[in-house]
């Protein structure tokens, strides 16, 4: 069954980029504009990655990781930012279920060994 990556970037051409990307190297993926536009999808249960832009309108990336986490929705997810120095921000989006915290603008190999690994993330402490 071919996994799926959701991304959630309120940017247009940020989400298009990356659909093109991402499905370039012969993956699904899904976009969506806002993180109350993925949670109201049928996507939350079925995603096996997500690539967040940590800083959103209304809920942001971050919130939206720890909502899903308080679901026991633990997913992989990348987080991606325009803003490198908000050291708060990284430290907040840091979890078990982080793969990677890039920031934009990034290179395409960057964010695709982000997904690849995410694919096949196992956290520490939820190891075998």
């Amino acid at each position: 069954m071919e996994r799926l990556v959701a991304v959630v970037d309120d940017d247009i051409s940020v989400r298009e980029s990356l659909q093109s990307l991402i499905r370039s190297v012969g993956m699904q993926v899904r976009v969506f504009a806002s993180a109350e536009e993925f949670l109201n999808s049928a996507h939350p249960r079925k995603a096996d990655c997500l690539v967040l832009d940590v800083r959103l309108p209304g809920m942001s990336g971050v919130e939206l990781h720890r909502h899903l986490l308080a679901r026991n929705r633990e997913v992989p997810v990348i987080f991606i930012t325009a803003h490198a120095s908000d050291d708060r921000a990284r430290s907040e989006a840091s979890s078990d279920w982080t793969v990677a915290y890039l920031t934009k603008p990034f290179g395409e190999d960057e964010l695709l060994d982000a997904v690849h690994a995410a694919l096949t993330w196992k956290p520490e402490n939820k190891a075998n």
